[in-house]
């Protein structure tokens, strides 16, 4: 059966060398974080820090650092919740082999919490500042918890039935926060405990929360499991920890998750306070805004607690796992819920939301021949309705029907695919003055932006370069153009004004730079260089970068700057661009404006004082050699 508990886990990990036990103090302030980064880049094994400076609780990282230990410790249940899975797109299969799904029942059955009345968590009672401390980049605003799963329940449904699971960031102290009673809940938009804290301003009620740290790894996956709104996140933990899970039921307030390693229970109060910055998953500082505050009542733990961790950061991080653990359950259910779409890719490289690559499929009119897309801009409407998908700031569709075994996860065929048929003139499609991810800063203010569909379809129209002329002609201020992939350019572009400060408690200064957009007329001296028979008239994709070397040197770069550095509406620009019955469309290769600008946070960056320490720890004779790079 799945693991009850964390101690359960390390243990049995333990065992098989998947995780090893660091004795040696360890500073919680950076270089924790820095050892994880490194271990999870080196495909290492999970740390169990015994000893962190200032914590009274041992510390572990990496725990879901590699697909073989994912794969471990979810052994005995990922093929039992696949076959869930299966009987929900297609319920016959019980009838046609029922010795593949004889256990579906049982397994149905963990799907349901079980009420206790107690649990290990109710153990012991501390104070909130006693906690673990981990920051994890230095321009960090204090110390924020990275895995935790935040629970609530409707105030007009009040149960675990229509209870929501979220993990939602965290912060332990800082700013204006009272160290004793207070931490800052940053959650999102289109997130679950929005819906249940709306509802609890509409009743006049206070909304009870409950953040859980640790217990069965189960809980941690589904609270990033991007479940359809009404759903139960602890139905889908049952499943994958292969029992019901276990839940405390007070008179007066939400349940308590039984096996958790920590619980701090408390109210969310009117108003907001300053939260962050905080490195985040596009691999920025997202800057300090106003978030709500969660008044502490208690903060408990069980004995034996270990407090799990990750880092957060420009991608690939440990998190990059968690996407490909929702791709392996929850690909096949994708048609059933999008018809006429074969897969849909978030890709992590690009920090998830920004760019989404999806195979459609053209089903209209089959006996009429055409290359002009139908049903893939249907199919585009649909993705952009779906919960956190929504949040996509590009959105390339094609069809699939005419490149049978062509699969969004596969990133450079895709887009070769999708660049050989692109007609820029057609294809493009802005949604403006829209929604985009909260932690995306490209955009025109606090989760304002825009959106660009390019569906494409049909024959290839053009053959992909794949090398470029030693000297290119370029206006003043731009140079060394690099191929990144067939068909894309990156050229360096004039430098534009730093960054400005993380803190910025008046947010409309930082979004009024945008405003301004006087960066725009470098990019219109490129594009009115590019005549027919210029060298980049014939790549598709002009990408323009601070660094084009770092662009070109791995995909993983491309697509990170590309995409998490422009917004579509202010940033895409064309050769021979114009508008025909207000669609944008343009003759020749499509521009993309990728520098850092004045609006745009800072990337995160890592502490040189911090990373001499590690290595120290990491050379010969260190606590860490051998174990991490």
């Amino acid at each position: 059966m799945g693991f009850r508990s964390l101690q359960d886990c390390v243990r049995s990990l333990a065992a098989a060398g998947e995780v090893v036990r660091i004795d040696h103090p360890v500073d919680p302030r950076l270089e924790i974080a820095e050892i994880q980064r490194r271990l999870f880049r080196d495909g290492g094994p999970a740390l169990l820090f015994s000893n962190p400076r200032g914590s009274s609780f041992p510390i572990l990282v990496n725990l879901f650092g590699t697909r073989r230990r994912v794969e471990r410790i979810f052994a005995d249940t990922l093929e039992r919740v696949r076959r869930l899975v299966e009987l929900k797109i297609e319920p016959q299969r019980a009838l046609e082999r029922p010795w593949r799904y004889w256990r579906a029942p049982l397994d149905a059955l963990t799907m349901l919490p079980r009420r206790v009345r107690s649990g290990p968590i109710m153990a012991h009672a501390i104070a909130l500042d006693r906690l673990p401390h981990l920051v994890s980049w230095p321009g960090d605003g204090g110390p924020f918890v990275t895995l935790p799963c935040v629970y609530s329940e409707d105030p007009a449904a009040p149960g675990t039935r229509a209870s929501n699971l979220g993990m939602y960031r965290v912060q332990l102290a800082g700013n204006d926060y009272d160290p004793l009673h207070e931490v800052g809940l940053h959650y999102q938009i289109h997130r679950g405990i929005g819906v249940h804290h709306a509802r609890a301003l509409e009743r006049g009620v206070p909304l009870r929360v409950v953040i859980t740290v640790g217990g069965a790894p189960a809980m941690t996956v589904a609270a990033m499991m991007p479940l359809p709104e009404g759903l139960s996140e602890l139905t889908f933990a049952g499943a994958l920890a292969g029992h019901r899970i276990p839940m405390v039921r007070r008179p007066g307030g939400p349940a308590v998750y039984a096996d958790a390693d920590f619980a701090i229970e408390g109210t969310i109060l009117p108003g907001t306070k300053p939260e962050g910055p905080f490195g985040d998953h596009l691999g920025y500082y997202a800057r300090q805004h106003e978030f709500p505050v969660l008044r502490v009542d208690q903060v408990r733990h069980r004995p034996g607690a270990i407090w799990p961790a990750t880092v957060v950061g420009r991608p690939p991080q440990e998190d990059t796992l968690f996407g490909w653990l929702v791709h392996e359950l929850t690909g096949p259910v994708i048609p059933t819920v999008l018809p006429g779409v074969s897969s849909v890719h978030a890709v992590d490289a690009a920090g998830v939301h920004p760019l989404l690559l999806a195979v459609g499929s053209e089903r209209y009119l089959p006996w009429r021949r055409s290359d002009r897309p139908a049903e893939l801009l249907t199919q585009a409407s649909a993705i952009l309705g779906q919960g956190q998908l929504s949040l996509a700031k590009y959105l390339l569709i094609v069809d699939g029907l005419g490149a049978p075994g062509l699969d969004a996860h596969d990133v450079p065929a895709f887009l070769a695919h999708l660049l050989q048929r692109v007609d820029w003139q057609r294809d493009c499609h802005f949604h403006t003055e829209t929604t985009i991810d909260t932690l995306d800063y490209s955009g025109s203010g606090f989760n304002a932006g825009s959106k660009l569909v390019v569906a494409a379809r049909g024959p290839a129209r053009r053959t992909l370069g794949t090398d470029m002329p030693a000297d290119v002609p370029l206006p003043s201020g731009f140079h060394s153009p690099r191929v990144c992939l067939p068909g894309i350019v990156a050229v360096g572009g004039p430098a534009i004004a730093p960054q400005p400060a993380l803190a910025a408690p008046d947010e409309r200064a930082i979004w009024s730079r945008c405003a301004t957009a006087d960066w725009t007329a470098d990019i219109d001296r490129l594009t009115a260089a590019i005549g027919p028979d210029h060298a980049l008239g014939a790549w598709p994709l002009v990408v323009v970068v601070d660094d084009p070397g770092f662009a070109a040197a791995r995909l993983e770069n491309f697509l990170w700057l590309t995409f998490t550095r422009s917004n579509p509406a202010t940033d895409v620009h064309g050769v021979g661009a114009g508008i025909r019955h207000k669609h944008w469309g343009c003759r020749g290769p499509l521009v993309i404006d990728a520098r850092l600008k004045p609006h745009h946070a800072p990337p995160v960056e890592e502490d040189p004082q911090v990373s001499a320490r590690v290595d120290a720890l990491c050379a010969r004779g260190g606590p860490l050699h051998g174990i991490v790079e």
